[in-house]
């Protein structure tokens, strides 16, 4: 069987991957488990502690839109320091490249040994590698550090998928109190049901059982529920006061 390698890719005809690197998946996956898990919390607590509906509904709003910035907050902060840092390393590497151009060719000829080339093999491939400057700086920042220059997810991209996934995880579980019919085991349930949307969903993009992904996840959040519930009732809005 033949390819026309001018247009098909290696992987195009057996299998694909999916995009690791963008940063929307991970910010949006987590800020929806946050959302979901921090406001069902939340409500629980406060309910616990025997505020009415209103406050309830009030607590919970307050605290979607503090964590939805939050979230995009730490999360513009976080990927926009992997980038720097990211930067920092390449052009750590372009500098020991033009001091020591030869010494970082022997690197990567024994860097290609102990992946099983020969050593002849190993000293010609790096020999033609390090040819082209730059194409030598990518090998070796894979290579050593398992860095991509292209691994630059944007910062703004992971901000507001945080903050778009917390705010829609969180609103769920106060949705009964915004709508009118609110109480506690109705926002448990909305809650629920969201948890087990959020882990089967985030478990298919990963190619995991969503069964299990979605069970899991309604522990976890099961688990904060009864923490902070547990503590709202020891409290009491008497004591809070």
């Amino acid at each position: 069987m033949t390819h026309n390698n001018a247009y098909v890719s290696p992987h195009d005809y057996d299998h694909t991957h999916q995009s690791v690197g963008s940063g929307w998946l991970r910010a949006s996956v987590f800020g929806a488990m946050d959302g979901l898990v921090s406001n069902i919390g939340l409500i629980a607590g406060i309910a616990a502690a025997g505020a009415k509906n209103e406050i309830v509904m009030i607590t919970g709003i307050s605290g979607l839109i503090a964590g939805a910035i939050s979230m995009a907050l730490g999360e513009y902060a976080s990927v926009r320091t992997q980038n720097e840092q990211l930067d920092s390393e390449v052009e750590t590497e372009r500098q020991a490249l033009n001091r020591n151009p030869s010494g970082e060719e022997a690197e990567l000829s024994v860097l290609f040994e102990e992946l099983g080339m020969s050593e002849d093999t190993a000293e010609r491939a790096a020999n033609e590698i390090h040819a082209d400057a730059e194409r030598a700086l990518r090998v070796h920042l894979t290579h050593e550090l398992g860095l991509s220059i292209e691994d630059r997810p944007s910062p703004w991209v992971a901000a507001i998928s945080s903050f778009v996934f917390f705010s829609l995880g969180a609103i769920v579980p106060i949705l009964p109190f915004i709508f009118g019919f609110g109480s506690l085991p109705m926002g448990l349930l909305f809650g629920g049901v969201g948890l087990l949307a959020a882990g089967g969903t985030a478990a298919i993009f990963t190619r995991k059982n969503w069964v299990a992904g979605a069970l899991r996840q309604l522990l976890f959040g099961g688990l904060a529920v009864a923490a902070t519930y547990t503590i709202g009732m020891f409290l009491g809005v008497s004591a809070i006061g």
